[in-house]
C-alpha cells in the first residue's frame, strides 16, 4: 500500500480510526494522506481498496484543521517521505 501511495506522490499516510482501536471488529480503513490533492486522491483510495479487498476512506490532511490535528495526535504513521529538495539540501 505505501509503494503504490508514493507512486501517487503521497509524502506521509496516517491510520487511523476503529481499525486501530478494534482491529477485529473494523468494517473499514481510515486513512489520512499528504502529498496527493484533488481527484488523485480519490483515485488513489480505489487503488488500495482494490489492493487490500476491504472498504478505505480516505481523508487529506491538508489544510489542516481540529481533525487532521486529532488524526495526527492519535493516528499511526505508516508512511513518511521527506521531499526531495529537502533531501538533497540535508545531503550537501
Amino acid at each position: 500500500m505505501t509503494s503504490l501511495a508514493r507512486s501517487y506522490g503521497a509524502t506521509r499516510l496516517i491510520l487511523f480510526g476503529s481499525v486501530l482501536e478494534t482491529p477485529m471488529t473494523a468494517k473499514d480503513i481510515d486513512i489520512a494522506c499528504d502529498g496527493v490533492s484533488g481527484w488523485k486522491l480519490y483515485e488513489l483510495a480505489a487503488r488500495i481498496e482494490e489492493e487490500l479487498h476491504t472498504r478505505l476512506d480516505i481523508v487529506p490532511l491538508s489544510p489542516s484543521s481540529r481533525f487532521t490535528k486529532y488524526i495526527e495526535n492519535k493516528g499511526k504513521v505508516i508512511l513518511l517521505q521527506l521531499m526531495s529538495y529537502r533531501r538533497k539540501s540535508i545531503l550537501k
